[in-house]
């Protein structure tokens, strides 16, 4: 069975690919390399290409059974000031990938969604029946995908999952692939820059919040979990699964603080930091409820917070080494 990973030369595409790999998959890789970076995609075909060319993606999707799809613009702050951009590639872009994929009768389709649909949530942990009202463009064009799908789904026969992931972090334990992003808004490696002296020190927004010390508290996955769950979610559709969306969790939150804790144990460097103003629509707690996606997919993420700084670790240190 041949996969097609679209943006699978980003952070958790790639890590997808090769956890499709592992499994026996076929695997083709298809990124305009914007965001993404050919190193990630080694050892896989790659072709480079934008989703917005229907005529390039209705070639290769002459040769897969199967699509997942991670090519989306991500940084909630740049979608607040330029919207255009994120309706743009995550939404018309994305509408143009999904018209190719039924075009070639692909039916199977496994989707990055995201937490940012449901905006400020009700309650936490945050289950799959909660209102989705994002609160930025980003999670506005989550959403409108969503449903996209929960349209086409029975009308065209086409099988879908959903996942809507919390705080990807972490990086490949083998230390083949990691995160590289620019710029840096994640806060385990935006703290390891802080420790290389790339940044002044790592910004906290706001310790005023109604948690434990008062840092925002989310719920941090490990990138290789959400890679297995992606191809769980093909198998799922393979054994006849019905289309839904799925939260993406450990059901467990950690603060600011507790992460900075984690990454001075793991590397034994504390991170310069200094307190920042809250960030407009910053909830104080996501953490997920993963129970269903546990159920439905045989899926569980394995690796705790100290895996995930420590595989990340690795992978800066490998990629650009702290000073001695």
């Amino acid at each position: 069975m041949t996969v097609l990973v679209v943006g699978g030369a980003g952070y958790i595409g790639s890590h997808a690919a090769h956890a499709l790999k592992h499994r026996g998959y076929e695997v083709i890789i298809y990124d305009n390399l914007v965001a993404g970076h050919a190193e990630l995609a080694q050892g896989f075909e790659l072709i480079v290409g934008d989703m917005s060319d229907g005529t390039k993606l209705s070639q290769v999707l002459r040769r897969v059974d199967a699509v997942m799809h991670f090519a989306a613009h991500a940084y909630v702050g740049e979608s607040v000031v330029n919207p255009r951009k994120y309706f743009q590639n995550n939404v018309l872009d994305g509408l143009t990938l999904l018209h190719a994929v039924l075009d070639a009768n692909v039916r199977r389709f496994v989707f990055s969604s995201s937490c940012a649909v449901y905006g400020v949530p009700a309650k936490v942990p945050i289950t799959e029946d909660l209102p989705r009202f994002p609160v930025n463009p980003y999670g506005v064009t989550k959403l409108i995908f969503e449903q996209a799908l929960e349209s086409y789904g029975p009308a065209y026969g086409l099988g879908y999952v959903s996942l809507r992931y919390f705080n990807a972090a972490g990086a490949d334990e083998e230390g083949r692939i990691g995160e590289i992003h620019k710029p840096e808004t994640h806060l385990i490696p935006s703290a390891f820059e802080a420790i290389r002296g790339e940044r002044a020190a790592l910004e906290i927004f706001g310790d005023q919040y109604p948690t434990p010390d008062g840092t925002c508290v989310r719920d941090y996955i490990h990138v290789n979990d959400l890679a297995e769950a992606h191809v769980q979610g093909l198998e799922y559709l393979k054994g006849g699964g019905s289309s839904m969306a799925l939260n993406l969790g450990t059901g467990s939150g950690h603060s600011v603080h507790e992460v900075l804790s984690a990454i001075k144990s793991v590397t034994g460097h504390e991170v310069p930091s200094r307190m920042a103003p809250p960030r407009p629509g910053d909830p104080p707690q996501l953490v997920a409820d993963p129970e269903r996606a546990e159920k439905l997919l045989n899926w569980k993420a394995k690796r705790a917070l100290e895996e995930i700084v420590a595989t990340a670790w690795k992978w800066a240190e490998r990629t650009q080494p702290t000073a001695k």
